[in-house]
C-alpha cells in the first residue's frame, strides 16, 4: 500500500480476527493491538455471561480503539474489533477518519465449528447468533474490503493483503 493504512479487521466472533490481525500486520509492517484489550471489565464480565453488549457498553470501547487508530494514523496499523453495525464503523472513523476495514466474512457453519475449538475465550458460542443478526456488512461508500475466511490463517492472510492493496489502486 502506498500510505500505510490503519486497518479495522473486523467480522463476527470466531472469524479470526485475532488470528489475521496479527498476521496481517506483521505481512504490512505496521503495529497489531487487540481490540478485546480495549475492553472494560465490565464488558468481559457479560459477555461471558452470554450477555451480548448494547450500545451503552460499546461506546467507550470503540471510542478507545478509535483513539488508538488515530494516533496510528499515517503510520499504518491493524486493530481488531467486531464493528458488527455501520454506526459502530462511524463512531470509529469519527476518532480515525482515515480507516479502512477488512470484513473477515464466512459461512456460519465454519465460524461456529471454529468458535467451539478455541480456547480460553470469553465469546460463548451461544451469542454467533446475535452477532449474525446485529451485521451490517460494508456498504459501498465505506472504505474497504471483505475477505472470505475459508482456508488457513496464510492462506486469508495473502486474500487481505492483495484485497487491500486493490484499494490503492
Amino acid at each position: 500500500m502506498s500510505t500505510p493504512h490503519v486497518v479495522v479487521v473486523m467480522g463476527v466472533a470466531g472469524t479470526g480476527k485475532t488470528t489475521i490481525g496479527p498476521l496481517l500486520a506483521a505481512a504490512l509492517g505496521v503495529p497489531y493491538a487487540e481490540g478485546d484489550d480495549f475492553h472494560p471489565a465490565a464488558n468481559i464480565a457479560k459477555m461471558s455471561a452470554g450477555t451480548p453488549l448494547d450500545d451503552a457498553d460499546r461506546w467507550p470501547w470503540l471510542d478507545a480503539i478509535g483513539q488508538w487508530a488515530h494516533g496510528r494514523a499515517g503510520l499504518g496499523g491493524v486493530v481488531s474489533s467486531s464493528a458488527l453495525k455501520r454506526s459502530y464503523r462511524d463512531r470509529l472513523r469519527s476518532e480515525a477518519p482515515g480507516a479502512v476495514f477488512l470484513h473477515l466474512s464466512g459461512d456460519r457453519s465454519l465460524i461456529e465449528e471454529r468458535m467451539a475449538g478455541r480456547q480460553g475465550h470469553f465469546m460463548p458460542t451461544a451469542l454467533l447468533d446475535s452477532q449474525f443478526s446485529a451485521l451490517q456488512p460494508l456498504e459501498a461508500d465505506e472504505a474497504g474490503v471483505a475477505v472470505d475466511v475459508s482456508g488457513s490463517p496464510e492462506e486469508i492472510t495473502q486474500r487481505a493483503v492483495a484485497a487491500l492493496r486493490r484499494l490503492d489502486n
